[in-house]
């Protein structure tokens, strides 16, 4: 499992290096949600162990809270893997194009916002936790997309049927 601090860093400097701008810190937040939620809809996991808050404009992450600044995660941090990165870089793909208030209305959208904010009025600050089992919920909702293949996950012929088709051996 990744650090949330060493995903919020790597998508700091990657977004920086797509679009040539500093992330500002709401939608980072909304970026990290989506990057769990897409890392439960890939592999069926939380791809880092943080929690987030139902603000009243979407999920924040109350790690990242504490130590972001314009210019990058403020404590010491390491490369992700791979295996992340590909999922963070899906996501940036997907969302990174949003203005922060576009993925805010969308982040509305998600059960589990909805179950963070239940009992409080619209405009309500809030701080209720969102559960993990409810980001686990959306993520089922997900038709995964590889930006790399240009194709939904679904639409990849399964490897054995390939190989079976093809007269490899096993």
């Amino acid at each position: 499992m990744e650090s949330v601090y060493d995903v919020a860093q790597y998508v700091y400097a990657k977004y920086k290096e797509i679009s040539g701008q500093n992330i500002d810190e709401m939608k980072l937040h909304k970026l990290l949600y989506y990057i769990q939620r897409e890392s439960f809809a890939i592999i069926g996991e939380p791809m880092f162990d943080a929690e987030f808050s139902g603000w009243k404009y979407g999920p924040v992450c109350l790690d990242i809270r504490l130590v972001y600044t314009v210019d990058g995660i403020n404590t010491e941090c390491k490369p992700i893997s791979f295996e992340s990165a590909y999922i963070v870089n899906n996501v940036i793909s997907e969302f990174g194009a949003f203005e922060s208030w576009k993925l805010s209305e969308l982040s509305h959208k998600e059960t589990s916002w909805i179950n963070s904010r239940k009992g409080l009025r619209s405009g309500e600050i809030g701080n209720k936790l969102i559960k993990l089992t409810d980001i686990k919920a959306d993520a089922r909702k997900v038709r995964a997309y590889d930006h790399i293949w240009d194709m939904y996950y679904d639409e990849f012929d399964d490897i054995e049927s390939i190989k079976e088709k093809e007269g490899f051996v096993i």
